[in-house]
């Protein structure tokens, strides 16, 4: 009796995920709504909430909050007596998650959006922030089979939205949809990517990205997919940029200064410090001249871009052993 009540309320933990899973994924593809980036982060912070506990109950791990003294346990309640079970941050944190720290990161991400953005509609987000949205759903599509089987996967609901124009050079630039986002959402974004290493940054569970390309096809009634997968290896992946219309993900890389030191001082300049070494180069390559493109000012505090990196690297080894 007990084993079947744990498990129906495990079963219901999932139905309610998937759902909130797929009503986030159908309310974002709507052309009519306006207020996808909060109402998709809302909706997948709960499917992942009652993923995770649906989890936490089949290993029979309590996942709602309780105080220990001695033997007994003391549960939190609500003013009317419900218990206050764990919130997917608290989940994520806990040991026993089993979610790996690419998508962690991803969905931390998320939950420090959704405090940023509460209450207010930023339209700009829906494409600026799409390759995280992204990643969130297909990590989520991946783990509900991994936990509890393929019979719960969602691939036949994640197909792709049709758009009525063609991405514009704007789009792929990415440079009208950056400006439109106000500058605390800059901050936060910025600073939440300085804090990840470049594989975590790069990692396709953390933010997916993709190319499309045009294709046109050799014989009338020949079938055409709008989005084609290649395997990174190949040929065609290390010319495609030459060969190919490429739509790029519209972020960049940011550094903090001490993530900067940190990649030289890596590249084998141990004596490569912030003050006076970074300080002085960068003010001798005037490099925080905007028309220099090495990096960005957000809310006051500036941010340097990857090609800022390569170019310290460079004038350490000019340096001879300066730096070494």
């Amino acid at each position: 009796m007990v084993k079947r009540r744990i498990g129906s309320i495990k079963d219901e933990l999932i139905s309610k995920s998937k759902e909130a899973a797929l009503s986030a994924v159908k309310i974002f593809n709507d052309p009519l709504i306006k207020f996808k980036s909060e109402t998709f982060i809302v909706l997948m912070t709960i499917a992942w909430s009652y993923l995770l506990h649906a989890f936490f109950r089949s290993k029979g791990i309590e996942y709602r909050y309780f105080e220990q003294h001695g033997k007994r346990r003391f549960f939190d309640k609500t003013k009317r007596g419900a218990y206050k079970y764990w919130e997917l941050e608290r989940c994520l944190n806990d040991k026993m998650s089993p979610i790996d720290k690419n998508t962690a990161n991803n969905l931390r991400f998320l939950i420090g959006l959704r405090h940023e953005i509460e209450h207010q509609m930023t339209l700009s987000l829906d494409e600026f922030l799409s390759g995280r949205y992204q990643a969130c759903i297909l990590n989520y599509n991946q783990y509900i089979k991994n936990l509890f089987g393929e019979k719960h996967s969602l691939d036949e609901h994640l197909s792709y939205s049709l758009q009525f124009i063609e991405l514009s050079k704007e789009q792929l630039q990415g440079e009208k949809l950056e400006a439109e986002i106000p500058k605390r959402l800059k901050a936060y974004i910025v600073e939440f990517d300085g804090d990840l290493d470049h594989d975590e940054y790069n990692s396709p569970n953390y933010s997916y990205r993709l190319l499309f390309k045009k294709k046109l096809v050799n014989r009338p009634g020949q079938a055409d997919k709008v989005v084609e997968f290649i395997d990174p290896k190949s040929e065609l992946a290390k010319t495609i940029d030459k060969e190919y219309w490429v739509k790029k993900e519209i972020e960049k890389k940011k550094y903090k200064p001490g993530g900067i030191v940190a990649a030289v001082q890596e590249a084998g300049f141990s004596k490569f410090r912030i003050n006076p070494e970074h300080v002085n180069m960068w003010k001798s390559q005037d490099a925080k001249n905007p028309g220099k493109g090495y990096g960005v000012e957000v809310a006051g505090y500036w941010y340097w871009y990857e090609n800022w990196l390569k170019k310290c690297i460079e004038l350490c080894g000019l340096a001879g052993d300066k730096y070494r």
